[in-house]
């Protein structure tokens, strides 16, 4: 099981990088990614802290991989700020998509997509040509357990389904009260529409993804 989307209190999350990994790993995962907010005022700073983290972790149950969300930036920073986070060794990538829940700046999923990020979270009413220019780029679409930002689920999933975009089932989490069990993270895909074999292939593209991670 995996959940490539998650916060610590690098960013506006409520753990220790370490206790993420814990609680994941009591729950049964094998892999996360920490994934904190960045701009240009912090980005330097996070990508740091979490190589240190990950650099130095020692756990043969879980695997953790450093990550950062691109969130609330202008549109065309994206590809630069990607490409610094890559080159300091960051293994995944998400950009905040146009959650309906917050003001996300418009253009902003295809600005990220276009900046080859690994996942485009919870990207609200995502147009049908931006869910086909990702999947000419790879781009996971993510399907997300994280309240207000889960409304769109079902939208995401009928586009990505129709285009036969790759999915990402992640929970955004940012407490304690957010990391499901596995057994809840299905109802949640469950929810959006997709059925066991389709859910079944998500996790194959991403455990396919992951093999070079």
């Amino acid at each position: 099981m995996f959940d490539l989307h998650t916060h610590s209190i690098l960013s506006d999350g409520h753990l220790l990088p370490s206790e993420v990994a814990r609680r994941y790993e009591e729950k049964g995962y094998k892999i996360i990614a920490i994934t904190d907010h960045v701009d240009r005022s912090n980005i330097e700073f996070v990508c740091s802290s979490i190589l240190e983290f990950t650099n130095s972790f020692r756990n043969n149950k879980i695997k953790v991989l450093p990550g950062v969300e691109l969130s609330h930036i202008p549109p065309d920073q994206f590809l630069p700020l990607a490409e610094y986070a890559r080159s300091r060794g960051i293994k995944i990538i998400i950009g905040h998509g146009e959650t309906i829940v917050e003001p996300v700046i418009p253009g902003t999923n295809r600005a990220a997509i276009q900046a080859d990020v690994d996942i485009l979270a919870h990207p609200g009413l995502i147009s049908k040509e931006d869910v086909k220019l990702a999947v000419k780029k790879g781009t996971f679409l993510e399907i997300t357990s994280r309240r207000g930002h889960s409304l769109t689920n079902g939208h995401i999933a009928k586009l990505a389904l129709k285009y036969k975009a790759k999915i990402s089932i992640d929970s955004d989490s940012h407490g304690p009260e957010d990391i499901l069990n596995p057994e809840d993270k299905l109802k949640i895909a469950q929810g959006s529409g997709l059925s066991l074999e389709q859910i079944a292939l998500a996790y194959k593209n991403l455990e396919n993804f992951l093999k070079n991670k």
